[in-house]
Parts: structure tokens; sequence; C-alpha cells
């Protein structure tokens, strides 16, 4: 029985025969494509459990493919590993406000990359209690996993989702970045100064109207505005 079906976007034939071997090895189902239109296209069709996104692809860039999915109701909550060469801050950074689960560098190590893919899957697979959280226009559906606006659904990555559902449990409470972390991502999250606002940033975006629900406490995090 398959672990699930996991999605490579990435234009380099060996490095999909070397992560497809990989994951075949510990039972996932595997499906690849080579430029990013493919890549969108076999998300959206394929509904995979998982995506691992190279950024430098042909036709469409990863960052543009990881903005497109996010931002789609079909397929925000497909979560996604970036994989790229790219190893600026700046460029995680980017990957992680437009809704990347997680960022790994190039070269990259197999048992590490099976890892990361445990773990997301892992959380995303996590029970959530049946609870409908309502804080002002905000509605959190925690057994749907649906977060709506003054009634309109506001689609979040799994990512945007826990860190709102999370901080919406305890309104009023300030939050640090690190707790905020290790709630949200657990021990094996990409660590940087900037993964949490990022991942604020990203989320306050999509809030639109409701954004100011969370507000920032100046050298001690964020916090859930009481209503």
């Amino acid at each position: 029985m398959s672990k699930g079906k996991i999605l490579i976007v990435e234009d380099d034939r060996d490095i999909v025969e070397m992560i497809d071997y990989n994951l075949s090895e510990e039972g996932y189902e595997v499906i690849s494509a080579l430029n990013g239109e493919e890549g969108v296209s076999a998300a959206k069709g394929r509904q995979p459990d998982l995506i691992i996104l190279d950024i430098m692809l042909p036709i469409i860039d990863g960052f543009d493919v990881c903005k497109h999915l996010k931002s789609n109701t079909a397929t925000a909550h497909i979560p996604i590993i970036i994989l790229s060469a790219k190893s600026q801050e700046a460029d995680k950074v980017l990957g992680l406000e437009l809704g990347a689960d997680d960022y790994i560098t190039k070269p990259f190590s197999p048992r590490e990359l099976i890892a990361r893919v445990r773990a997301t899957l892992r959380r995303g697979r996590e029970p959530r209690p049946a609870a409908r959280i309502e804080r002002g226009d905000i509605v959190i559906d925690s057994a749907k996993h649906k977060v709506t606006v003054c009634g309109e659904e506001v689609p979040l990555t799994s990512t945007e989702f826990r860190l709102l559902e999370f901080m919406a449990r305890q309104p009023g409470v300030v939050l640090s970045r690190d707790r905020i972390l290790d709630a949200v991502s657990g021990y094996d999250a990409v660590v940087c100064d900037r993964t949490v606002d990022a991942h604020i940033k990203s989320l306050r975006r999509k809030l639109d109207k409701a954004k100011d629900y969370i507000e920032t406490v100046r050298g001690a995090g964020y916090r859930f505005k009481e209503t």
C-alpha cells in the first residue's frame, strides 16, 4: 500500500530518477513533471499528497508554480517542499511567502529529503479538533480545514492554516516567533530568522480586510486580537 502520492517537478532527469528511486523504496507513489507548466497540470489533475518543486524550471519557474498552486482552492492544500540550488535567505523567504511548507537547498541528502517528506506529510495528516472557531469576521472550521472571512472562503496553505488556528485559539496572548515555529512547523522546519515573519506576511495578505486581527508586538512576536 502506497504511503502517499508525490509529484516531483524538476527538469534534471538524473535528479528526478534519484529522488524517484529513493521515494519508491520508501513506499511512495511517484509522478514527475519536467517543466513548470506540466507541474501545474499534474498537480491539478493528479492531486498528489505532496509536491517537490525545483525553482529554475523551463516555461514557468518554480516560484510562479508555487504562487499559482497556492492561490487555487483546488491545490492550495497540497504541501510543497522547494528543492533548489538557490540558497540565499531571500530566496527561502520568498518561497515561504508564496506558500511553500519547506525549503531544501541543493546539493542535498536523499535521507534528509525523505525525512522532510515524512514530517511534512505527518503534519498534514495530524487530526485536528472538530471545532469551529469564530473570531469576529474570521471563521475557522478545523474539521473541514476551511477559513472564511465575511462569509468568503480564503485559500490557505497547510502551514498558514495551522498558524492562524494556533493564534486564534489564544486571542490576546503574545506568542514569540520560536513558540509559533515550534507549534506550527515542528523541529524540522526551515529555520531562518524571517521564517515566521514570511508566513505572517503571506497570511495577512490573504486575510485582506481581516488582516488587522493579527497584531505585531514589537520585540516580542505576534498575537491574535481579542474580539
